[in-house]
Formats: C-alpha cells, structure tokens, sequence
C-alpha cells in the first residue's frame, strides 16, 4: 500500500464522571488520533498516551515528537507492505510502543479494508461476543462506590474491578464483600505498593479475589514472583507485560497466574497476539486492558478480544460508560447479556469513523503529505 498522507489529530472528550486511579484523576480523554490516506483510502488508529506520563514513560507530547520525526517519515510516500513490514522498519525505535502502536492500528484498519476482511478474521478470533467487565474508580467514599457497584450490577457487567491505593484498600474490599459477597471481583493497585505490603496482600487472600493487577513496580517481574508465592489470589500482570520477551520471563518465574493484554503498551496488535500465544501455550489465561479509549481504540480492542485465550471479562465496555458522544458511528453498546458484539463477516455490525464528532472534539491537526 502507498502511504499518500498522514494526519496526527489531538482531540478532547470530556468524561461523563470523574476517573481516579491511585496515580491521577482524569476529567477528560485528551488523545491523539492517526489517520492515514492510502490510494483511495484511510485508516484510523488511536494513540492510548494520556496528557502526561502517569501510566508509563510516554504522553502525548513524547508520542507526536516521535511521530512527527520518526514514524510518519518511515511510511509518507513509501510502499508498506502491511502492519508486520512496518514494525520491522522501525524496530531501530527503542520503546516508544503506544506511539508505534497508533501507527500499526490505522495500517491494520487499511489492511482490512483493502483484503475486505474484519479484524476479526485477520487476527484469527474465534468469539462473536466478548464479555464485559466495570473497572470503577476511587470513590471519595465507600457508600458512593457500593452505589456505583449496585448500578453496574444491574447492568449484568461480569467483573467488578475496583482500584485501590494505600488507605483505600481492605477497608474498602472489607466492605464491598459484605455487601456483596458472591461477585466476581478483582482489584487494581497500578503499582502503587512494594513486598513491604506483603502482610496486606495476604490478608486479601479473604475476600476470594480472581486477581490483583499489577501490585509492584510497573517493570518488575522478579517481585512479583516473590508476592505470588506468598499469597494464593493470582496475580495479573499489566505494564510490566511490554513485550512476549517480557511474558516469557514472568511465566519461567511464576511472577503471575494471570495477564492483561493491552496491545498499545506492548508496541502493537502482532505484539499482543503474540503474547495470546504464547499464555495460551502455557494455560495463562488473558483479558483485553483498556485505557479509557475514544471509540477507534475501543472497536479495535473488542476484536482482538475475540481470539481464543482471551476468556476473562475485558476493560473494554460500553463508549456511554465513560463519555457522552464518541468518535464512531454507531458508538459501542452492550447486548443485553453485557456482552460487545465483534464485527466479522458473518453479521451486519460496521463501525465507522465519525468526522464530524471529531471535528468538536478537536484540538488541532498536523497534515503530512
């Protein structure tokens, strides 16, 4: 495919309501989008950087440095094969994942449409529908949370996630359990903690976790696998999960039970199937991550839940969970089983970009011809 142009587009979309995790209260999706024109068509990708480095080392200001000066150069007015040439081509890049990923996603997006086929079957998923699961955020109080809870219970979501932070941990699962005590439920530390709290994960060992997410350090593997031989609620690894080099060595050290696959933070959709792969060899159960996407993120991810070993409820859930208006056409909702329906072949579900929500979202735009 020849590669005729190359938009990088920053937009905002505020949250219906407030996002806190133990690193940073979000009130908006501030996010670049990658479009790219190739013979008659365009491609979309969505970078999963936030405003700032909070999740890891890349923001959006390091991701549009990288783009502008590296990645779009690679590819304007070249002929790219596919996703796979492109990553190799630029494999001299150290790091810099989400910003390569959002590049891979738009040239799987041409890919698709030029071999008129879905994501689906490109990437060999076998599911029609993927289930949901709610990641809710630090309440300012545990009665605003049990209430949040109750609503998306309602709802059917099939996973209660909840995020904690030193002082807003047993206390909090203590009573969510009381309240609730059959659900399944997982919680989310994003590493805030270290192996001095390792008396605190095993008094977790109680509440009949699925998972604690990434407990420890955003890089580290060899900690982990001391906490996981202390304690028996597995443990699912996350950011520390950056490549299938990475899920090899947690797996060789029993550094977890569990992994969350997000196929930005690993550089890539071929990355993260890799990874699948490679868990599903060793019966490590997999989930789809998300990072509060806009909609071309968020469609992509229901696909790449679709393939086999992806079997626990995903971060993926309806665009109304987190915004007011999306960036697609018809904006992802859930079944009445709170399930996400995966666009393939055989049915008539076909997401398109919406241009004119994008343009009232918009921050600006930087054209590359």
């Amino acid at each position: 495919m020849r590669i005729d142009r190359v938009d990088i587009i920053h937009v905002k979309n505020p949250f219906v309501h407030p996002f806190e995790t133990s690193f940073v209260r979000f009130v908006e999706r501030d996010a670049l989008l990658i479009k790219i024109y190739s013979e008659g068509l365009t491609g979309y990708g969505e970078c999963k950087a936030f405003h700032a480095p909070l999740y890891n080392s890349e923001d959006n200001g390091t991701c549009l440095y990288i783009l502008k000066n590296f990645l779009v150069p690679s590819i304007l007015h070249q002929d790219i094969e596919g996703p796979a040439e492109f990553m190799a081509k630029v494999s001299f890049i150290v790091g810099n994942r989400l910003a390569k990923a959002s590049i891979e996603n738009a040239l799987w997006d041409l890919k698709a449409q030029r071999e008129q086929k879905s994501l689906k079957a490109l990437w060999g998923g076998v599911y029609e529908e993927v289930k949901v699961g709610v990641s809710l955020g630090i309440e300012p109080t545990i009665p605003a949370l049990l209430n949040k809870i109750e609503k998306y219970l309602a709802e059917g979501y099939h996973r209660t996630k909840l995020k904690i932070k030193p002082g807003k941990d047993l206390a909090v699962l203590k009573e969510v359990r009381r309240h609730y005590p059959d659900i399944t439920l997982t919680v989310d530390a994003n590493s805030d903690y270290t192996l001095a709290d390792i008396e605190l994960f095993k008094a977790m060992d109680e509440f009949n976790l699925a998972y604690i997410e990434q407990p420890l350090a955003e890089d580290d593997i060899i900690d982990h696998a001391v906490l996981q031989k202390a304690i028996t609620t597995p443990i699912c690894l996350d950011e520390s999960i950056v490549s299938v080099d990475a899920a090899r060595k947690a797996i060789a050290l029993n550094s977890c039970k569990v992994i969350n696959i997000k196929s930005s933070r690993c550089g890539g959709v071929g990355e993260a199937i890799k990874i699948h792969d490679l868990c599903r060899e060793h019966n490590i159960p997999v989930w789809c991550g998300g990072m509060t996407e806009l909609g071309i993120g968020r469609v992509q991810n229901i696909s790449l839940a679709s393939l086999p070993n992806f079997t626990l409820a995903h971060d993926i859930a309806a665009s109304s969970r987190y915004f007011a208006e999306d960036i697609t056409v018809p904006v992802v909702t859930t079944t009445g089983r709170c399930t996400l329906l995966v666009p393939d072949e055989s049915n008539s579900i076909c997401y398109q970009v919406d241009e004119k929500a994008i343009d009232r979202m918009l921050v600006g735009r930087e054209v590359f011809r």
